[in-house]
């Protein structure tokens, strides 16, 4: 990068120069009064060399840039820094059974643990995967996808650096352009605007230079004024939506280019490929063509081509160009582009299984509902500060809920995180943080981050009630996936009779709807209720004091928490009790 920069600096000082000794040099000629076009040129194309040389090199720069931050990235990951690629926020919805209580997007998300996606289309992919379970079929063609891409740094880093930096725009724009129809006027209109606008050209250059009649002016100008001025209604409907949807095109562009180019072993990822180039073309090309058009007739903004623009009926020429583009291969564009979004996705689950080296691919399979994991931590916390456990629920003989006690501050809620995440990795296609990991397929619901809302008039415990009665709807929606649901402090907001009471009912709904899940408790009395309710298990986090301060091993353990923190914590921070 230094060298590059410093390269960059001494061909901007050798273009300046190159352009001053061609001034200078013209001017001792006209001094001279000898002064002839041919003395400045040797001083213009040591000019010339030296700008294409800045431009290529400043090329390398950007693509060199683009490969530091690629792998830069993938050291901040590591760390447990934000990785600078994206946070997901326009998908936060907190409606959402599940996305906002497992921290699936924002600041500090799985989804900015997880992307490298550049272009939208792979975003919404990648989100759409985590905020729904894939069937095991799907979840095993995936994976079978994602570990053939793991190995491919040199692709994935191509397609990190690949094409112009530019926002991620709508791709949605370019899409419905494409699937667009439209009745075009008859060919001959475009031959004859193309003729004319020619013609045009050399009776002005004629009139204006050489002194010649004006009256090709007219005899030209009228019938190009006449050919033009019903069409330009027609021209913008198809050329407005494309003033917002070609930001990405050098991006998709060589996207697409370096796809067509790898050779695939995965069957989902060699389908892909068939997909793209279903048509006969390849995409690539299609898209390289369809970017050539748009720079063409965006040269219209150039104020020195304004003139020729006006004379060439700049507008009606191109809409004629790209409706004919669009009727070739605009229909294509949605499978160019759900394709680039796919392996975008299965890219940035590659990335984050090739940085994840001891993470494994779970075992997604249809059955009785059950989740069994040994080794469990949460993706997001490092690794050396993760503490893992092993959880059982569901199959054959195993727990249907477990009711987890502990004092403040122990891990009952970062448990539920761990296996709330790491389902949700395993039912997209990606590998988990555990040394083993089974489930059938399921859907998620949790209550962990319930909030009030001053807007709606709604308290924290009607805004958790509301919750959990999604949750249920969910469990006993028919034809649904059975449910894991992830409880945390259930029902806090109100007295302990009433909790204990509205715990043991929503427990007891949710098991006869065939879900199977957690319910964290500070409440000691509500885990009474594994007497009562079959398939009911008692687990535990607790804690010790040792140096003067609270000790935590964030260890699950069998039965009840033996004793609380509470009044130690507030002993802790000052507080006198």
């Amino acid at each position: 990068m230094a060298t590059l920069t410093a390269r960059l600096d001494t061909l901007s000082y050798a273009r300046l120069g190159a352009f001053l000794v061609a001034l200078v040099v013209a001017g001792l000629a006209l001094g001279a009064g000898l002064f002839s076009p041919w003395f400045a040129l040797l001083p213009a194309l040591v000019f010339v060399y030296f700008v294409a040389t800045f431009e290529a090199t400043r090329r390398r720069r950007t693509w060199a840039d683009r490969a530091a931050r690629f792998y830069t990235g993938g050291l901040d990951r590591f760390a447990g820094k934000p990785s600078g690629v994206g946070q997901g926020e326009r998908f936060a919805n907190d409606a959402h059974p599940y996305a906002a209580d497992l921290d699936l997007f924002g600041a500090g998300s799985v989804f900015e643990r997880v992307t490298a996606c550049r272009t939208r289309a792979g975003e919404d992919t990648l989100a759409a995967w985590l905020l729904a379970p894939a069937t095991p079929v799907e979840v095993k063609a995936r994976q079978e996808a994602v570990a053939d891409l793991t190995p491919r740094l040199d692709l994935r880093e191509a397609l990190a650096v690949a094409g112009a930096e530019a926002p991620a725009a709508d791709y949605h724009v370019l899409a419905d352009w494409g699937t667009g129809q439209i009745e075009s006027p008859p060919s001959w209109k475009w031959w004859a605007i193309e003729l004319l606008g020619w013609a045009n050209v050399l009776a002005w250059v004629g009139w204006f230079f050489v002194g010649t009649s004006a009256l090709p002016v007219l005899v030209f100008g009228l019938p190009s004024l006449v050919l033009a001025l019903p069409l330009v209604s027609w021209a913008r409907v198809i050329l407005t939506p494309l003033d917002r949807a070609t930001e990405n095109l050098s991006l998709f562009e060589a996207v697409l280019g370096r796809l067509e180019r790898e050779a695939f072993n995965a069957p989902r990822l060699k389908e892909l490929q068939s997909a793209m180039r279903a048509d006969g073309y390849l995409p690539s090309e299609q898209i390289h063509q369809l970017r050539v058009l748009l720079d063409g007739y965006n040269a219209r903004r150039n104020a020195f081509f304004i003139p020729i623009a006006v004379l060439r009926v700049w507008n009606v020429r191109f809409a004629f160009k790209l409706e004919a583009w669009r009727a070739r291969s605009g229909l294509a564009i949605v499978r160019w582009l759900r394709a680039v979004g796919e392996v975008e996705a299965l890219s940035s689950l590659a990335g984050y299984a090739y940085e994840n080296p001891t993470a494994i691919y779970p075992t997604v399979e249809a059955g009785p509902v059950r989740l069994t994991a040994t080794g469990v931590g949460h993706p997001l916390i490092p690794a050396e500060k993760c503490i893992r456990n092993d959880v059982t629920l569901g199959g054959e003989s195993g727990p249907r809920v477990l009711i987890v006690s502990g004092s403040n501050m122990s891990g009952k809620s970062t448990l539920l995180r761990a296996v709330g995440v790491n389902a949700v990795l395993a039912l997209a296609g990606g590998v988990v943080c555990a040394t083993s990991f089974a489930l059938t397929p399921l859907a998620l619901g949790a209550t962990m981050r319930v909030q009030d809302s001053l807007q709606e008039g709604k308290s924290r415990f009607f805004a958790e009630v509301t919750k959990v009665r999604l949750l249920l709807d969910i469990a006993t929606r028919e034809g649904g996936l059975p449910l894991l649901f992830l409880l945390d402090e259930l029902f806090a907001g109100t007295n302990s009779a009433d909790r204990v009471a509205g715990a043991e009912g929503v427990t007891r709904a949710l098991l006869a709807a065939g879900a199977i899940g957690f319910v964290t408790t500070h409440d000691l009395s509500l885990t009474a209720v594994t007497d009562t309710i079959p398939g009911a298990v008692n687990v535990h986090f607790s804690d010790g004091f040792g140096g003067g301060e609270l000790q935590f091993d964030y260890t699950m353990r069998l039965g009840v928490v033996p004793h609380g923190n509470g009044l130690a914590l507030m002993r802790a921070v000052g507080l006198t009790v």
